[in-house]
């Protein structure tokens, strides 16, 4: 209320002022036809001035703004992978029975560029994923999610997150994950169709896991060299990845 007052009180002050400047100058130089004109052509440039500062302007100040919450959610994102997303991975691989014939397209190197990228993803969409539960730690993997499920749920509150729509799903899908092996007291002995269930939730989870994880990985190499360096060598998907610089 106290804001919505000053803004009306400048606008009449600036208001007042206009006028009195106009009316000086009527005074000082006895040609009203001249005022007149010049306040013409000073209203007819505010449709322009309005296309600037509405228009252009601020499309440029939301792209900026964008940008600056992207780098933002990126943080998250990596804060993500470092607490759950890369450990996640790896136990995943395990459940996927044909990994050897991607894992190969995803041995990133520092010489990859945007391209090698960009194909790495396309090449996610023809590949064919088998999950089955008796190829990995089933157990271990709850014992791990559930462990984490504060962490989940407070990304999932970020409403930042919201702008980034592919992340958003890979969270969902991680956390409904996690709430159908918490529901199950033991998961080392389920029935055939259960056991397909959840090799379905863990599919679900894997692929786009994959695909945030290779966005993640360009962002680094593009944005924090020092932070890709150290992604290359703990890559999930390479058996001879070692953090030790060789």
């Amino acid at each position: 209320m106290n804001q919505s007052r000053w803004q009306i009180m400048l606008a009449i002050i600036l208001l007042v002022t206009a006028a009195a400047l106009y009316l000086l100058q009527i005074y000082l130089f006895h040609s009203q036809r001249d005022t007149f004109f010049y306040l013409f052509q000073d209203l007819a440039f505010v449709p322009v001035q309005v296309l600037l500062v509405t228009i252009i302007v601020d499309r440029f100040l939301r792209v900026r703004e964008k940008m600056a919450l992207l780098k933002k959610l990126n943080m998250v994102i990596g804060a993500f992978f470092s607490e759950v997303g890369t450990k996640l991975l790896r136990s995943c691989i395990e459940f996927d029975r044909d990994h050897p014939a991607i894992s190969g397209k995803l041995i990133i190197t520092p010489a990859w560029t945007d391209q090698q990228f960009a194909a790495a993803i396309a090449g996610l969409k023809t590949h064919q994923f088998h999950t089955d539960c008796a190829g990995g730690d089933l157990a271990g993997l709850k014992e791990f999610l559930v462990a984490r499920r504060g962490f989940l749920l407070g990304l999932l509150e970020n409403q930042n997150l919201l702008e980034h729509e592919t992340f958003t799903e890979l969270l969902w899908a991680v956390f409904h994950l996690m709430e159908e092996l918490d529901s199950r007291q033991e998961v080392r002995s389920l029935p055939r169709p259960d056991s397909e269930h959840i090799a379905g939730d863990i599919k679900r989870a894997y692929v786009i896991l994959i695909k945030e994880w290779l966005a993640y990985m360009q962002h680094l190499k593009r944005e924090y060299p020092y932070l890709f360096s150290l992604a290359v060598r703990t890559n999930p998907f390479d058996p001879r990845a070692s953090v030790e610089v060789r």
